[in-house]
């Protein structure tokens, strides 16, 4: 652009006028802003703020009490929690929409209260649904939706944006897109409130006492995916899906089980058998074909959680109790023995192993008490390279079977301590070295004064 082409007088005229329009502006708004209405809506937004810090003491104090004593249910826990947490806000915005309502009655502007209370709205709907949505995505996407009405009804803008959305054109043809969004965000809260339902559904069944817990974690999961499966047809629905579709859907589904999802209805089914015939159930003590043991947690409809000593958690598929050897530790009675092996040297009284090992067994706090015909036992079971090979053969209490790899570290503690206190010999391996010598050796004894020479004939070995 050429700066000798440039209309100074142009320029000059623009600015005047854009500064003239913020004059204008700024005049109107110094207007409304140090008016006696506007002063009124400060005051009372103030109050309001003041009135709902006092009064909302009360309910949240209720609100928390009550969060803490249903802490086993989460989902209704974390809701008390984050109304608890709104509710200052929330009963001080309900004062100032009330006082708008009275300005608008009395015919006085409120335009101060109408901004604040639309703010506080959204800042109030963002807020729930951050504390109650674990999803960031569905946090976010609310937050935008209530802060862009929150925008547009501020700027006078929210009647015209719906008549707008109710006109839409796409190829000629009219749809109405509010009525479109309306049914998919209904469709979203439906899908969100069944999975939120069917979790408290769930909590609620396993924290009942009236069914034991295998039971109730396998109805929670059946009556959560109830539960979603009906939100499901209500959000399907709400979008204009017809109930002869979700009728064909049904059947695609039932012959997708019969291929591609054949294992997850075999383990569903697995589920189902381990409930009825109570083989294993939760609280037992298991283990698995590969070796490792755990307390089982949780019996889901595709797979059951194991938790093992060193707190690791296991998903085993539910076939895997159908088709394989499961050893369940506490199926009937969680007692059992063990055999502890040890060894002492040859030439050891018999006897004072045995009392040793009996005074280890007594000194095992995961010895069972009032033993009877099952008291601690030493045997002598063979008769080794190096060794008199003993076991201690000891019965141990219920909690003892979940912990095998501390019961005997504590058994071979203890017995260690017991033979040393009284000097039994635990023996080394020992092995007879028998050198054969390729042919004759010769050697010569000289003086003890002499000195040493060297003898090549005792150096080399005769050659035969």
């Amino acid at each position: 652009m050429d700066p000798d082409n440039i209309d100074i007088e142009a320029v000059g005229s623009q600015v005047t006028t854009f500064m003239g329009q913020a004059q204008v502006w700024l005049a109107a708004f110094l207007e409304r802003a140090l008016s006696i209405a506007m002063l009124w809506q400060v005051g009372i937004i103030i109050a309001a703020a003041a009135i709902g810090w006092l009064a909302s003491r009360v309910p949240r104090r209720m609100l928390l009490h009550v969060a803490e004593k249903y802490a086993a249910a989460v989902m209704y826990s974390r809701f008390c929690r984050s109304f608890a947490k709104v509710s200052w806000p929330l009963i001080s915005v309900i004062l100032i929409w009330c006082a708008a309502f009275g300005f608008s009655l009395a015919g006085l502007p409120y335009e101060g209260l109408r901004i604040v209370g639309s703010l506080m709205n959204a800042w109030i709907v963002v807020r729930l649904m951050t504390l109650n949505m674990r999803e960031t995505i569905w946090s976010t996407l609310f937050a935008v939706i209530a802060w862009t009405v929150a925008a547009l009804f501020i700027l006078h803008l929210l009647q015209p944006t719906l008549d707008l959305l109710r006109s839409t054109h796409v190829a000629g043809t009219k749809i109405n897109a509010l009525t479109l969004l309306a049914n998919i965000l209904i469709a979203i809260a439906a899908l969100w409130l069944g999975r939120v339902a069917g979790d408290a559904a769930q909590i609620k069944l396993r924290s009942t006492r009236q069914l034991n817990p295998s039971t109730a974690g396998l109805l929670g999961q059946v009556t959560k995916i109830v539960v979603i499966g009906f939100a499901v047809v209500v959000a399907l629905q709400s979008i204009g899906v017809p109930l002869g579709a979700l009728a064909v859907f049904s059947g695609a589904l039932g012959v997708g089980i019969g291929f591609g999802l054949q294992s997850i209805f075999s383990n569903f089914i697995s589920g189902v058998i381990i409930l009825f015939e109570k083989s294993v159930k939760v609280g037992d003590f298991i283990e698995l074909p590969s070796g490792v043991t755990g307390l089982v947690n949780e019996i889901n409809i595709r797979s059951t959680l194991v938790t093992t000593n060193d707190n690791v958690d296991i998903l085993v598929p539910n076939e895997e109790f159908i088709k394989a050897q499961v050893i369940n530790w506490t199926l009937r009675e969680a007692r059992r023995r063990i055999r502890v092996p040890f060894g002492v040297a040859y030439g050891t009284d018999k006897d004072l192993v045995r009392q040793a090992g009996l005074e280890a067994a007594a000194e095992v706090n995961w010895t069972l008490e009032n033993m009877g015909p099952r008291a601690p036992q030493v045997w002598l079971v063979g008769f080794g390279d190096s060794s008199l090979d003993f076991e201690l053969v000891v019965w141990l209490n219920e909690e003892a079977v979940k912990k095998p790899s501390k019961v005997k570290a504590d058994y071979n503690w203890a017995l260690h301590t017991a033979l040393e206190r009284h000097n039994i010999e635990i023996p080394f391996p020992q092995r007879d070295l028998n050198l054969k010598p390729p042919g004759p050796i010769r050697v010569r004894i000289e003086p003890q004064d002499a000195p040493a020479q060297a003898d090549p004939e005792t150096e080399k070995a005769p050659e035969e």
